[in-house]
């Protein structure tokens, strides 16, 4: 009987999930789509949300659509960095699109979110 009073008590407990809010696009060098790779968003400092990075695979038109795990689809509010995996930014000779502190990419993501972003190696 008492398990059945402790349960919902238990269940309850827990961080509350981030708000979520839809990033969508596409990663390009020169026109042409970047796959086999992924790419992630590193939280600002400012964010609240400075948990697990959001990230996503590349598509074979380059698109992407951003996850947070363990949350889902989508990326909580705020400012980030952009950066590519080492492997893809290795491969395509931008090693400064691998890191935070090197990358020339951000993105500040809005409370209604972000659709067809579009990132260009240069």
């Amino acid at each position: 009987m008492l398990v059945w009073i402790v349960l919902p008590l238990v269940v309850g407990c827990g961080p509350k999930p981030p708000v979520m809010v839809p990033v969508t696009g596409k990663v390009t060098m020169n026109g042409t789509p970047l796959t086999a790779g992924s790419i992630n968003f590193h939280p600002d400092a400012a964010n609240a949300f400075q948990d697990d990075k959001p990230s996503s695979l590349l598509q074979l038109d380059g698109s992407f659509e951003m996850k947070t795990f363990p949350f889902g689809g989508g990326v909580p509010p705020g400012k980030y960095k952009v950066t590519l995996d080492p492997q893809l930014a290795n491969r395509v000779s931008q090693p400064n699109y691998a890191t935070p502190d090197s990358t020339p990419w951000d993105i500040v993501v809005s409370d209604t979110g972000v659709v067809n972003q579009e990132f260009q190696v240069k």
